[in-house]
């Protein structure tokens, strides 16, 4: 039960509705329970002793039984359900609330699927057992409780001789549970898995047709849904080998009933109505006992989905605001790099190593470099995505991790090289950063991002609905989109992550201009695999395998005969030799 401890804070607020539940389960299996007693007083107080007079009296007695065990019910299963859903209402805002706080660490390993099974599957699989898995063990343990009560009342020697295949049939729940749990988990595993291949493959469709590897596709998806069918297919088997064991156990006490107590009404030890009611009272107690396995069922795959939802809620998240952690209202824009050292997770070669410069407020650093130089690790640093190993990361000559996450990251500006867009309004993309930005300001952002102008051609505008991941826009609307958002967020840091790759040479010369007056009064990091994109910057960084190699103005590193001028000198061919073709 170390699950259920553990996610105990989910579900102990709304105990007033589990013992409501459970009271009025109480009510409906003692009910349950008078109905034998009822059948035995009717045959031997009323068919033999020929007492026909109180077949009225049972008969209105037994209809207002059926009355109050209908509204009983009623209570007790909306209330049972009350219970699970606000339970797992308050776990699955939990989860999705930690999703949005992990560290970039976490995401480096997890798989979108499996997490998107996590919050459905996973979640309503513990919901079930809460709602009625519960119930079905507190009711076991009643009928058995009551039932055995009453039968000991009737005969204690009939009803010991019943009890001897408990033993027995309590060895083989507990096999079947030892080995149905795994089992369980493995479907759970398996299913996470046949998700991410499914969102792995709608996310990249493009790419899967545009390279005609629908075949591969379908044959990996092939094998996540074969080893998804071969656990259930195990678990089936499980299920098949032990249910017909237990229900051969369980009606082994029934061929004890009819032998013994047939025995005991013949010699006058046990009324006939009695035997009747005995039969009754053990078939309430086989059918739980027998369909055991299906609660343990139950409470398998809820242990198995509550630990994979741990897995979730017990995550490390390793970064976090300190104690009184400072609120920076506006950064000047210094940032300082001391000998800063980073590792991503499970590797051992360093992404940056001994990494240390200076940038002044306002001025603009450019980076540039082979692809997994680590120019945008740099960058991740700055917004605490992750924590280096060593050295330290300072604005305004205070530690990033002095400053609170919100704070910090509010006054920095990020656009990325793949821009991600929701499914929502273009005003609200452009303003997401910045919810309360005005429609003059999101326009202005827009035009200094050059987006205005193909915003106002589609159908409604800035109130355009945008379909998933910005579908409908090319590559560099996208872009020029996020450009503007970043822009609309008035940061005081500005970071451009290969802003400008997707746009064309003459929309990338218009948003470099628009940039340059956005830059003013800003610190901006450039990071450009095209040289005209930073040559006008303050000081450029050019970096190899992690290491600053090359730091200097646009001029002088032309001069230096080292890796930039290298690079400037493949671009000035590739450049030289389009004019050449179109001239040509």
């Amino acid at each position: 039960m170390d699950t259920f401890k553990k996610l105990k804070g989910f579900y102990l607020p709304y105990k007033r509705l589990f013992i409501t539940s459970m009271f009025f389960l109480l009510v409906v299996t003692a009910i349950t329970i008078v109905y034998p007693v009822i059948l035995q007083q009717t045959i031997d107080e009323v068919i033999l002793k020929g007492k026909y007079g109180l077949i009225p009296y049972l008969a209105i007695g037994f209809v207002l039984i059926m009355l109050i065990k209908g509204v009983a019910t009623f209570i007790q299963q909306y209330t049972g359900d009350l219970f699970g859903i606000t339970s797992v209402y308050r776990l699955r805002n939990a989860l999705y609330e930690k999703l949005q706080y992990l560290p970039f660490r976490y995401y480096d390993n997890a798989k979108t699927g499996d997490l998107m099974s996590r919050l459905t599957a996973d979640v309503e699989g513990f919901r079930f057992f809460l709602s009625f898995g519960f119930s079905e063990a507190f009711r076991f343990i009643l009928i058995l409780g009551i039932s055995f009560s009453v039968m000991f009342y009737y005969s204690v020697s009939l009803t010991l001789m019943t009890m001897l295949m408990l033993p027995f049939l309590a060895v083989s729940v507990y096999k079947f549970d030892k080995v149905v749990h795994p089992a369980f988990r493995g479907i759970r595993k398996s299913f996470g898995k046949l998700n991410t291949n499914v969102q792995e493959n709608i996310s990249g469709i493009n790419t899967v047709k545009s390279l005609s590897r629908e075949d591969f596709q379908t044959s990996k998806f092939n094998v996540s849904n074969d080893d998804y069918r071969d656990q259930q297919i195990n678990t089936s088997y499980i299920w098949a080998k032990y249910f017909p064991l237990m229900e051969l156990i369980g009606n082994s006490g029934i061929i004890i009933l009819l032998a013994y107590g047939g025995y005991l009404v013949i010699n006058g030890s046990l009324k006939p109505g009695e035997l009747v009611a005995f039969y009754s009272l053990l078939g309430y107690i086989l059918m739980p006992i027998i369909n055991l396995g299906f609660t343990i069922n139950l409470f398998s795959q809820s242990k198995a989905s509550g630990e994979r939802l741990l897995e979730i809620l017990e995550a490390d998240n390793e970064i976090f605001d300190k104690e009184n952690a400072y609120d920076a209202d506006r950064f000047k824009g210094e940032v300082e790099f001391q000998d800063v050292t980073l590792k991503y997770f499970g590797d051992e070669k360093s992404a940056i190593k001994n990494i240390s410069f200076k940038a002044e407020p306002g001025k603009v650093i450019g980076l540039i470099g082979a692809t997994g130089s680590g120019k945008t690790t740099i960058t991740q640093l700055m917004t605490r995505f992750y924590e280096p190993v060593s050295g330290s990361v300072k604005i305004d000559g205070k530690s990033v991790s002095d400053y609170s996450i919100k704070s910090l990251r509010s006054n920095i500006g990020i656009v990325l090289q793949e821009s991600f867009l929701f499914s929502s309004t273009i005003k609200a993309n452009i303003a997401y950063g910045r919810p309360n930005a005005t429609m003059e300001e999101i326009i202005s952002a827009a035009r200094r991002a050059q987006a205005h102008d193909f915003i106002m051609e589609l159908p409604d505008g800035y109130d355009t609905m945008l379909g998933e991941r910005g579908l409908g826009l090319s590559g560099g609307q996208k872009q020029r989109i996020a450009i503007a958002r970043a822009i609309c967020l008035d940061p005081s840091i500005l970071i451009l992550d290969d802003a400008t790759s997707a746009v064309d040479m003459d929309t990338e010369f218009k948003i470099q201009e628009g940039l340059r007056e956005v830059m003013k009064g800003r610190t901006t990091f450039i990071i450009a695999h095209r040289i005209s994109s930073l040559k006008h910057a303050d000081e450029i960084l050019v970096l190899e395998n992690g290491r600053i190699v090359e730091r200097g103005l646009h001029e002088e590193l032309l001069s230096n005969g080292g890796p930039y001028e290298r690079i400037y000198h493949i671009q000035y061919k590739d450049q030289q030799a389009i004019l050449q073709t179109q001239t040509g």
